[in-house]
């Protein structure tokens, strides 16, 4: 067996600023995805069509400070090597942090045990200049402990059915949500991140998530009435969909290796 008949499977962890993008999955008609452009790169780099598997699938405006993803190159070309080539020709809101080879059974989406979501919000009159694209501007004053009490109300292994995004999810919605975070960055609680650990997480459900919990710091849902959302399976029992440019992937975790 030649070297160029040898392939190797590459863990790469990446970061981009979604803006731009249709989402992470390459889509028919349109060149702007994540995947598609880290595809179009390694295919001229082997010269044979490859593809990339992804942790999972951020939405159109969704942000990435730590995603993950795999792919299994011909010619087992070295890491250093490989890092470099994408980083030159990746366009700039992209970027490859690491790549490191990993066993041929390692998928990024089937084998991550963990990962985490934040999501920033801006409740003051007018977002910051510099951090419009990456924070939801929502100009109320939110009840923050309030908040925090139904979030405690969300911890744990539900169905979280309600908070799906897809109506026509056949497999199951049960997800174990390890812990949300609600942090007041400024001395004025302007600035929030909420930050979400789970093992998984449904389409939309961050972005319902956090919709959920404005309505409980806005006062038109009571932190106890979590669980009865929780109960009704319904997505129409939940709150808004979060707009998405506040939304960020942070890490994603697998046995015994942590993505930041």
């Amino acid at each position: 067996m030649s070297a160029l008949d040898q392939t190797a499977n590459y863990l790469l962890r990446l970061q981009y600023d979604g803006t731009r993008y249709e989402g992470w999955q390459k889509q028919k008609g349109t060149e702007l995805t994540i995947q598609g452009k880290l595809e179009r790169v390694l295919e001229e780099f082997v010269g044979t069509p490859v593809e990339v598997c992804g942790s999972g699938r951020t939405d159109a405006g969704v942000h990435a400070l730590g995603q993950a993803a795999n792919v299994h190159l011909p010619g087992s070309p070295g890491e250093a090597e490989l890092l470099e080539y994408l980083n030159h020709y990746l366009p700039e809101d992209i970027r490859v942090l690491s790549v490191n080879q990993v066993p041929e059974r390692f998928h990024a989406r089937f084998s991550a045990v963990r990962k985490t979501y934040c999501y920033r919000l801006d409740t003051g009159n007018k977002k910051d200049v510099f951090e419009r694209k990456y924070r939801y501007g929502f100009p109320f004053a939110l009840d923050v402990e309030a908040m925090r009490k139904a979030a405690g109300f969300l911890i744990g292994t539900h169905d979280f059915k309600s908070f799906c995004g897809n109506k026509k999810m056949k497999k199951s919605t049960v997800r174990t949500v390890e812990k949300i975070w609600i942090q007041e960055e400024d001395r004025e609680g302007r600035r929030l991140t909420i930050t979400y650990t789970g093992n998984g997480f449904l389409q939309y459900m961050v972005r319902i998530l956090t919709g959920t919990l404005i309505e409980v710091g806005l006062g038109r849902r009571s932190p106890e009435s979590m669980k009865e959302v929780l109960e009704a399976k319904e997505r129409g029992a939940a709150g808004f969909t979060a707009p998405p440019e506040g939304l960020f992937l942070e890490s994603v975790e697998y046995e015994g290796q942590k993505l930041k």
